[in-house]
Formats: C-alpha cells, sequence, structure tokens
C-alpha cells in the first residue's frame, strides 16, 4: 500500500470513528506498518490545515474533527447552544414538571411564582420535556410532560424511580 492509499483508507475510517484511533490499531486493520499510518496522518493534517475538518495526531492516537475556530457555528446547527448544567431555575422547573406531570404553564408558575416561559423553552431545546396536549379551557394552555431524554439524562428507567417527596401535595389534576 502507498502512502496514497493509505491516506484516502485512513480518511475513511477517521470520518466513521466516533474516538480517537491508535496508530497500532490502525496499522493492524490495514495489515501495513506503524510508520505508513504516522506518514499518512501527518499528511493528512497538512492537507486539512485551514479547512472545516482537521486531523488531530496526539500520542499515538489519530482523530478526524471540526475546525476549533468553527465550533460555535457547529453548535448552533447542532442545537447545543443550550449544553451545559442545568440552571437552578431550570431543575427547580424540571423538578415541578417531572412530579406533577402533565402540567400546564400558569401551573407552573403559580408553584414557582415568576414567569417560566424562557426556562420551559430552554428544557424542551433540550429535549427534557416535551408538549403532549392542549387544555379544552380558555386560552387553551399547553400542557408539559417530561420525555424519554430526561429519563435517559438523570439515568432513570421509568418516573417511578424518582425519589420520593416529602410533604408533597399535587397541584392541580389535568
Amino acid at each position: 500500500m502507498d502512502i496514497e492509499e493509505a491516506k484516502a483508507v485512513l480518511e475513511s475510517i477517521l470520518f466513521v470513528a466516533d474516538e480517537p484511533v491508535t496508530i497500532a490499531r490502525l496499522a493492524d486493520a490495514l495489515q501495513v506498518e506503524r510508520s505508513l499510518i504516522r506518514e499518512a496522518a501527518q499528511s493528512l493534517a497538512r492537507d486539512y490545515s485551514g479547512r472545516g475538518l482537521r486531523v488531530q495526531y496526539h500520542e499515538g492516537h489519530v482523530q478526524m474533527v471540526t475546525a476549533p475556530e468553527l465550533a460555535p457555528y457547529v453548535e448552533r446547527f447542532l442545537g447545543l447552544q443550550y449544553s451545559g448544567k442545568l440552571s437552578a431555575a431550570a431543575l427547580e422547573t424540571l423538578a415541578i414538571i417531572a412530579y406533577q406531570q402533565p402540567i400546564t404553564r400558569p401551573q407552573i408558575e403559580a408553584i414557582r411564582g415568576v414567569n417560566c416561559q424562557g426556562v420551559l423553552r430552554s428544557l424542551i431545546a433540550r429535549g427534557l420535556i416535551e408538549a403532549v396536549d392542549r387544555l379544552e379551557t380558555v386560552g387553551r394552555p399547553v400542557v408539559y410532560a417530561t420525555t424519554f431524554e430526561f429519563l435517559q439524562y438523570f439515568g432513570l428507567e421509568n418516573l417511578t424511580e424518582l425519589p420520593e417527596l416529602e410533604d408533597a401535595e399535587p397541584v392541580h389534576e389535568v
């Protein structure tokens, strides 16, 4: 296998790999010398320089990544601008929804005592809650509930695994 073929194969593997791959593993998979993989990785890194993708080569590991300076665009496209830890307001609102669901925004705001519109938008964008219905009352308020992603985020199999609340009373039946 020559260097150009090694680069093409390496590029294909790195494109589908979801984590850094060792030079040794690549050499074994391609049945070539490690030096050829190192040379191909370094050449690919030069080829991608100044473009939207990069080839990272660090301590015997190789990975294809997006250019760091383009991260804001990628994050916006993927909806990751909401990434990071949940705020205290988001956690409080999420707890109310988890324990009282299905529940409307006015009901949540009655419990919290503050406007929750922005927090609800954030929780929806993160996929932790969703609108599941509308009440047949004045204004037809949206009814919210937690999602499967909520269970995954908190490592729960189902809602019965939520911790018991002390002295908790349901707000309103919906």
